[in-house]
C-alpha cells in the first residue's frame, strides 16, 4: 500500500483541525475579552531507507541519505494574548485592563478563575459580578444608596452615596498575572484556570509589579483579526484540497498497478 495515502490523510486531518480553530476565532469576533487561538503542527516520524554517512559499495561515504516523512500531526492549539481594541461604553462597571493582568472571578464552588472580560454588573446584594453572577475577587459590595461609582486606574473603587458630597472607598480591585498565560486552561464563559504550565497566579494592585492599569467605561474587544483569519482559512482550505488530490493521485496509481496484466 502506498504511504502517500496515509500521509495525505494526516494532512487532511490536520487542516480540518486548523479550520475548527479558525471557525472558533471567527465565531467569537465580537466576544468581549476573547483571545484568539492558533494551531501549531509538527512533522511525524521519518522512515529511514538509506543513512547519510554510510559507506557505499566502493568504500566511499554517502553524502546524503533517504528519509521519507510520514505526515503531520497537531502539536498545540495556543491562546494568543495580544491586547484587543478598546471601545468606549460610558458604563461605570465596564472596565478594561490596559496592559498585563486578569480579573479574578470566584466560581460558585469557591475556585478562582481568571478573565480579561470586564463587563461587570451588580447583583441583588450590590456585589460586583460578571454576566454569570460570579463575584469579582476580592469581593466588592456597592452600598444601596450609591449615586455614582468611580474606579481609579489603580483599582480603587469609590462610591458617592446619597446625601454626601464626598465619595468613600468601598473596595480595591486586584489583578493576577502568570509567567506563561499561554498555558492557561480555557473553560468557556471567558474564564481561564491555571495549569502546571501557566504557573501559579501572582496578584497585586493595578499599575504595580508589571500589572496593567484599569480604565473605567471601556471594554476590551476580541483580538481576532478578521482579514487574517479569512486568509488563514483560504490557505487551510487549499492545503486540504491539495492533500485530497494526493489521495486521488495515489488511488489512480494503484488502479494502474492493478490493471498491468489486463
Amino acid at each position: 500500500m502506498q504511504r502517500s495515502l496515509f500521509i495525505a490523510a494526516t494532512g487532511m486531518e490536520a487542516q480540518r483541525l486548523n479550520i475548527d480553530v479558525i471557525s472558533n476565532n471567527l465565531s467569537n469576533v465580537n466576544t468581549t475579552g476573547f483571545k484568539k487561538s492558533r494551531a501549531d503542527f509538527q512533522e511525524l516520524l521519518y522512515q529511514g531507507i538509506k543513512t547519510a554517512g554510510a559507506s557505499s559499495a566502493g568504500g566511499a561515504e554517502l553524502p546524503s541519505g533517504i528519509q521519507v516523512g510520514l505526515g503531520v500531526k497537531p502539536a498545540a492549539v495556543q491562546k494568543m494574548f495580544q491586547q484587543g481594541d478598546f471601545i468606549s461604553t460610558g458604563n461605570s462597571l465596564d472596565l478594561v485592563i490596559e496592559g498585563h493582568g486578569f480579573y479574578q472571578i470566584a466560581k460558585p464552588d469557591g475556585e478562582i478563575a481568571y478573565t480579561r472580560a470586564g463587563s461587570f454588573k451588580l447583583d441583588s446584594e450590590g456585589r460586583i459580578v460578571n454576566s454569570d453572577g460570579y463575584a469579582l475577587e476580592p469581593a466588592i459590595t456597592i452600598p444601596a444608596n450609591t449615586l455614582q461609582i468611580t474606579i481609579a486606574p489603580d483599582g480603587t473603587v469609590s462610591a458617592l452615596q446619597a446625601g454626601s458630597s464626598t465619595p468613600v472607598q468601598v473596595g480595591q480591585i486586584e489583578l493576577a498575572q502568570f509567567i506563561n498565560p499561554g498555558g492557561l486552561n480555557a473553560i468557556g464563559k471567558n474564564l481561564f484556570l491555571p495549569t502546571g504550565s501557566s504557573g501559579e497566579a501572582t496578584t497585586g494592585n493595578p499599575g504595580a509589579d508589571g500589572l496593567g492599569t484599569i480604565n473605567q467605561g471601556f471594554l476590551e474587544m476580541s483580538n481576532v483579526n478578521i482579514v487574517e483569519e479569512m486568509v488563514n482559512m483560504i490557505i487551510s482550505q487549499r492545503a486540504y484540497e491539495l492533500n485530497s488530490k494526493v489521495v486521488q493521485s495515489s488511488d489512480e496509481m494503484l488502479a494502474i498497478a492493478n490493471n498491468i496484466r489486463r
